[in-house]
C-alpha cells in the first residue's frame, strides 16, 4: 500500500513504544506526585502482541523504533522484545531511552539482541542533587549503565532536561562528562506535558540561553545538519565536540513531526499533547488480521491534525497540560504512560 500522509502531509516514520508505565525514579519534571494510578497489569501487551502491532505499523512506513516507558528496563526480559523487533527487515533503527539504573546488567544482552543505540537520561552529576531531582539514590548506577552500554558497543546519547535554578548551572560539566565518555549530550527544554504538574514558563531555559552558557565555557557552537526529522538541533564546538538542543517548548518542530506513540496497553497517540488515543488492544486480542490492523492505523494517521506544541506556544498564561486530579482520572495523559 501507499504509506498514508496526515492532514499536514506528514508521513509516519517513527514509533515510540512505552513498554511499561512503571518507573524506579520520581523525576520532578515527569513524576512529581506522591502517588499514581497505574495501568492494570492484565492490560499490558505481551511482547508478541507488541511485535504484531509493530509489524502492521511497518506497512505504513515506520522504520525507526524507540522503546521507552516509564522505565523500560523494568520490563522483564526486554531483550526478547528487542530480538523480535530487530528481526523485522523494515526496521532500520532500534533505540532505547532509559534512566540507566538497570542498564549495566542488561546492556550486553540488549546489544546482542539487536539494539542499535541507547539514550540515557542524566540531569545532574551531583549525588545530592540527583537525590533531590529523582527522590532516589542512583547516580553511580546510571554512570555504570552508561559505561556498560559503551563497552557493549552501543552508541550513547545523554539527555538532560534543563530546569532553571535546579541544574542549569551544570551545563558545561554535563557536556564535558559526555565528551569524556564518548557520548553526545542533548539538552532539552522543560516541557509542559502530561505529568509535569509543577511546570512554569519561568522555569524553562530556552535554547538561546543554553547556547550562550555553553559558548561562555567552550566557544560558540556552529550548527551542523541533523539527520531526517530529528528533534535536536545539533552544534559543533571549536574543538569538534557535537551536542544537541531540543527546543520543543520555545521552537516546536510540529511541521516535520513523523512520530506516533504506543502505550504499554495498546493505545495509539499521534501527538505527545493529544487528549485522546486509539485503543488497539480490543481488535488485536479479538483476532484482527494484519490487513485489518493496517487499515485501522492508516485511517487514524490519515485523520491526524495534531500540532500540539505549536498550539500551546501561542497560549496566554500557559501552564501545565493537566492537573493532578485530571491525571488521576485519565492515566493515559501521563508522560510516563505514553512515553517521552
Amino acid at each position: 500500500m501507499q504509506p498514508p500522509l496526515d492532514r499536514h502531509r506528514r508521513p509516519l516514520r517513527n514509533l515510540r513504544i512505552s513498554v511499561t508505565d512503571r518507573c524506579n525514579l520520581r523525576c520532578a519534571y515527569c513524576m512529581p506526585e506522591e502517588d499514581y494510578i497505574w495501568l492494570p497489569k492484565e492490560s499490558i501487551l505481551r511482547f508478541e502482541e507488541l511485535a504484531a502491532l509493530v509489524d502492521a505499523f511497518t506497512e505504513l512506513g515506520v522504520e525507526k523504533l524507540r522503546l521507552t516507558g516509564g522505565e523500560p528496563l523494568l520490563r522483564r526480559d526486554l531483550h526478547r522484545l528487542v530480538a523480535l523487533l530487530a528481526a523485522m527487515p523494515a526496521i532500520a533503527d532500534l533505540a532505547l531511552t532509559t534512566n540507566g539504573l538497570l542498564l549495566a546488567d542488561q546492556a550486553a544482552a540488549l546489544a546482542g539482541a539487536g539494539l542499535k543505540r541507547v539514550t540515557v537520561s542524566l540531569d545532574t552529576l551531583r549525588p545530592e542533587r540527583y537525590r533531590e531531582l529523582t527522590r532516589r539514590d542512583g547516580l553511580p548506577d546510571t554512570v555504570a549503565g552508561i559505561e556498560a552500554a559503551r563497552a557493549a558497543g552501543l552508541p550513547v546519547k545523554i539527555n538532560t532536561v534543563v530546569l532553571r535554578g535546579t541544574n542549569d548551572d551544570e551545563l558545561p560539566a554535563l557536556l564535558e562528562f559526555a565528551r569524556e565518555c564518548g557520548c553526545e549530550a542533548r539538552f532539552i527544554e522543560y516541557m509542559d506535558v502530561g505529568g509535569a504538574t509543577a511546570w512554569r514558563h519561568e522555569d524553562v531555559v530556552e535554547r538561546g540561553e543554553i547556547l550562550d552558557r555553553i559558548a561562555r565555557h567552550f566557544g560558540a557552537g556552529e550548527p551542523v545538519p541533523s539527520p531526517g526529522s530529528s528533534t535536536a538541533q545539533r552544534y559543533r564546538l571549536p574543538d569538534g565536540t557535537v551536542f544537541g538542543v531540543i527546543a520543543s517548548t520555545s521552537a516546536p518542530f510540529c511541521h516535520a513531526c513523523d512520530r506516533a506513540r504506543l502505550t504499554a496497553d495498546g493505545h495509539l497517540f499521534t501527538c505527545l499533547y493529544a487528549r485522546q488515543g486509539l485503543a488497539l488492544t480490543d481488535p488485536l486480542r479479538a483476532g484482527a488480521s494484519r490487513e485489518e490492523l493496517v487499515a485501522l492505523l492508516a485511517a487514524r494517521w490519515g485523520q491526524r491534525d495534531d500540532r500540539g506544541a505549536l498550539e500551546r506556544l501561542g497560549l496566554e498564561g500557559r501552564s501545565a497540560l493537566a492537573g493532578s486530579d485530571e491525571l488521576r482520572n485519565d492515566p493515559h495523559l501521563e508522560m510516563h504512560t505514553r512515553g517521552g
